[in-house]
Order: C-alpha cells, then structure tokens, then sequence
C-alpha cells in the first residue's frame, strides 16, 4: 500500500502559524496524507513555545521537528521532556532537555522520525550527523518507514546524508535555509528527497522577517528583534509516497499553498 507523508518547512512567527492552521487541513485531505511532520522551530521567530506547538498539532501535524533555535525560547525545554511529539536533533548530545528521534503507531504502520542538525556554518557544536544517524539505526526499532529532517545549511552535507542513508531510510528532507530547492528526487536505493522544503511564512519578506531589516542588518546596522512583515502568507513542504511493502519512497512532490 502507498502512504503520503506530508513535511511542511520552517514555521516562521504569528503569521506562519496561521497559515498553517488555514491551510493544512484542507491540504491533508485533498492530497489523501497518512503522517504530517512539521518543522517548527521558528515559530516564535527565534524559538518554539508551548502555546506554538499546541497550535501547530490542533493545525494537523502529528510531530514537531526543530534544529539550531530548539531552544529560543528556554520555557520549551521542559515541555521537549514530556512530549514526544516535539523533537530537538538529535546529535545535540545527551545533556540538553527532549528527545531526537520517535517510533509512532499508526495503526497498521509504525513509523520513525529522526531530527538531526548539520556541523557546517551552524554555531552549535554538535555530534557528527552521520555516526548518530547509525546510532538511531542500529537501535533495534524496525519501523515500516523512517523519515529523517536534516536541519542544515549547506546541500553539500544534506546530499552527502542523502547517499549515506540511501535505501537505509524512506525519505530525508532538509530544512532551515526557508528556501524551497527544485532537487525532488527518490534515489537509486528508493529513499526519497529534497535539499530543502522551504518555509510557512510571510511571502513579502527575507526568510520569514521583514525585508528593511535584513537589508539594515548587510549594511552594517543594528537590524533589532525579529519582526514578521505580515501580508500574504505561504506554505511550503513536500509529499513523499511510500510503499509499506518495501519501506521506500516512489516519488516526491513539493507544495506551495498562499
């Protein structure tokens, strides 16, 4: 049988959470979608709070992924402990709050998703990506399908990931660059990806924020907290279809819902 999984990028601020609970509903049913990952850790623009999440699994997600902002907004750290929902990456080590992968039932599936953050031009010092993916692998778990979101900024590493797992994982998307790449593809040993998935957001904006203060920032001003701009929103992710029998993917299809 062919499962959708559905995995919406970035949700950035106020506006992005609205979107998102405009949208994903209809989106799910229109597109017949089994599983929904959503990464939120942008959600209050720097960070991820309870009232966030809450939002975002009441929009349809069945579980919240992060990467390097996890822990914007500290009041989260205890609510990573006791949902296991929300997931942090995983290669952040042992001492910080939350959980980096989870095996959920869904009736006759099960299905893993791991949450791992790349090393190159991200300030946290983190665990290599690839020996903690093994890790995650070799765990015992024998899920129907295991979906991996690689919070990275360089596609050089989410591709060199990509033919690591390949064929060990049903599909791997990457985010937090808030840009949708063109890279769709299911590779030669069936995992399914896509470089990046892009973002739930303010269109009209510089990754989710207002433009004046982006430009202030390149031109060596004091650009202050996050703002979102408002205006048209739009929200972006990408479908995989999977096949129980085999664990892998048959084909990948981006969205871009304003």
């Amino acid at each position: 049988m062919i499962y959708h999984i559905l995995a919406i990028g970035d949700v950035v601020g106020a506006c992005g959470v609205k979107h998102l609970c405009r949208s994903l509903r209809g989106v799910k049913k229109l597109k017949d979608i089994h599983f929904t990952v959503v990464n939120g850790e942008n959600a209050a623009m720097v960070g991820l709070t309870r009232g966030d999440a809450e939002q975002i699994f009441s929009a349809g997600a069945d579980v919240i992924t992060l990467g390097n902002h996890a822990f914007g907004k500290m009041q989260i750290a205890g609510y990573l402990d006791e949902c296991p929902y929300i997931l942090r990456p995983a290669n952040l080590g042992s001492r910080v709050p939350g959980r980096g992968c989870g095996v959920y039932d869904c009736g006759r599936i099960r299905i893993a998703v791991m949450n791992l953050i790349g090393r190159c031009d991200l300030a946290w010092k983190a665990d290599d990506p690839f020996r903690t993916a093994d890790e995650l692998l070799n765990n015992g778990e024998k899920p129907t399908f295991t979906l991996l979101d690689f919070h990275a900024e360089a596609t050089s590493e989410k591709l060199a990931m990509a033919y690591y797992l390949d064929g060990r994982v049903s599909a791997l998307w990457g985010t937090h660059t808030h840009v949708p790449t063109a890279d769709e593809e299911v590779f030669p040993k069936g995992t399914g990806y896509i470089s990046d998935i892009g973002m739930t957001g303010a269109v009209r904006s510089v990754l989710g924020i207002r433009a004046e203060q982006s430009v202030e920032g390149f031109l060596g001003g004091l650009p202050g907290r996050y703002q979102e701009p408002g205006g048209e929103c739009k929200m972006q992710g990408a479908i995989f279809s999977l096949n129980s029998d085999t664990g892998l993917c048959t084909g990948v299809e981006r969205i871009d819902i304003r």
